[in-house]
């Protein structure tokens, strides 16, 4: 009989633990091992005003396939919707403003874009940026604050790309580097793109009538349900998974000698997981930093004056306020039909950035008193919630900074000196569920292979 441990009983864990029952069958011995006492991850539904609300991950990205065809194979076809259109804004110098299309990652490909959003200086150095000659190495990497700073200038940093990024990854756009977060830019930029401008447009992808999002009905919680029920496999909590060799295979606690080995854990956890083993990949996965966040979860009354919007997204140089730290609003009532026929009006407020998270340790009490009183800043409307609920996420976001791919990289290639163990998760190639997902169908495509043998 195989064994086989999964640890990490995160997106990435279980979807592993998936493609190993599926082509090991009903008789290998899978075993998942979750450090924390829930599996799940950064994924978590939970019940709020009597129904179900992701206080994780809300959304994925549509047009890659990954979900949809998870979903598929587990039958949850039905579960799959997608926003209602509604279009987010940007609160900026005390103010909302439209969300600038034709960029990307909130990088223009024009200054018409920004119109509204950043002065005139601003908008004519943007149209003249086709004009300067450009400083980029192909195959070097700098911080996204750093390229398009000294290209457009810092309303354009802050004011259109940190609320987006601050989103994806609980960063700002000096910890971010354009290679690994924005891959497609680099490719215009390596292939010699005479301007931003121009590697921006490159970079966009092609017009598509399918939408950009979708999410779960009744919240990712299904998926993580069906997913374990898939698994048929042994589940393990509140230990952390402990990793050495055995002979010819692996002895991972507290289940003992394994055929095969997924690490499917967070960058800091893997590195404390490879110091034995692969002491390289383990300092270049402790050298991924990381964010915290949290989410506040409000459930307001049905007739709450809330903005027509999918979402407020937060400029840094604009607070809302002495002592304001919300960096977004996910308007959850407006941005997606489902939850528009709750008979209460949902909103998510969004905390912590990289380097500044300490506002993830106030208490409950103080974080959902903080969101009522900055989305009364962005909404013009205070009304008191009917429920709430706070979940954070501490370390939960890598930072894919300057040289992301090397560390990565480096990683991937110790581990591939280690037969019978493979690696996923959201520190590799993306942060996205489905990126996420596409990491554990490679990383098991390989441990088959080799377990095979």
């Amino acid at each position: 009989m195989t064994t086989v441990a999964v640890v990490g009983g995160g997106i990435a864990g279980l979807v592993a633990a998936y493609r190993l029952r599926r082509r090991l069958g009903a008789s290998a011995d899978i075993v998942v091992i979750e450090s924390s006492g829930r599996v799940g991850g950064k994924l978590r539904t939970v019940d709020l005003a009597g129904g179900p609300v992701d206080v994780g991950a809300e959304a994925f990205i549509a047009r890659r396939p990954e979900v949809r065809d998870l979903v598929d194979e587990l039958g949850l076809s039905e579960q799959l919707v997608h926003p209602a259109g509604a279009s987010p804004l940007i609160w900026s110098q005390g103010g909302p403003v439209p969300m600038p299309r034709h960029t990307l990652m909130g990088i223009p490909a024009d200054g018409e874009s920004l119109v509204g959003l950043v002065d005139d200086a601003t908008l004519a150095r943007i149209a003249r940026e086709e004009t300067e000659p450009l400083d980029w190495v192909p195959g070097s990497d700098r911080s996204v604050a750093d390229l398009v700073g000294s290209r457009f200038g810092d309303q354009v940093v802050a004011r259109s790309v940190d609320p987006l990024l601050g989103g994806v990854y609980s960063g700002l756009s000096d910890s971010i580097g354009v290679r690994a977060a924005l891959p497609t830019l680099a490719v215009a930029l390596d292939g010699g793109a005479r301007s931003l401008t121009a590697a921006v447009r490159q970079a966009l992808p092609a017009p598509s009538s399918t939408p950009v999002f979708g999410t779960l009905r009744d919240g990712y919680g299904v998926l993580l349900e069906e997913l374990v029920a898939a698994t048929g496999a042994r589940l393990v909590t509140d230990e952390a998974g402990r990793v050495r060799r055995d002979g010819g295979g692996w002895s991972v606690e507290p289940v003992g000698h394994v055929d095969g080995v997924v690490l499917a854990v967070p960058a800091r956890q893997l590195a404390t997981l490879l110091d034995d083993v692969a002491p390289e990949a383990a300092a270049a996965a402790a050298a991924i930093p990381l964010a915290s966040s949290v989410v506040v979860a409000l459930a307001l009354p049905a007739d709450a004056r809330v903005p027509d919007n999918s979402g407020i997204l937060v400029a840094t140089d604009s607070p809302l306020g002495p002592g304001a730290t919300a960096k977004a609003f996910t308007l959850s009532s407006r941005k997606w039909p489902h939850l528009a026929r709750r008979d209460v009006t949902l909103v998510r407020a969004s905390y912590g950035r990289f380097g500044d998270s300490a506002v993830v340790d106030d208490s409950d009490e103080a974080l959902v008193a903080s969101a009522i009183r900055d989305f009364a800043v962005v909404s013009g409307t205070r009304p008191e919630p009917v429920a709430s609920f706070v979940q954070r996420w501490h370390e939960g976001l890598p930072q894919y900074g300057p040289g992301h791919d090397e560390k990565v990289g480096a990683v991937e290639a110790a581990v591939a000196e280690l037969d019978g163990l493979e690696v996923a998760g959201a520190w590799m190639h993306g942060v996205g569920v489905p990126a996420c997902v596409a990491s554990a169908t490679t990383a098991t495509t390989r441990l088959l292979a080799q377990v095979a043998r």
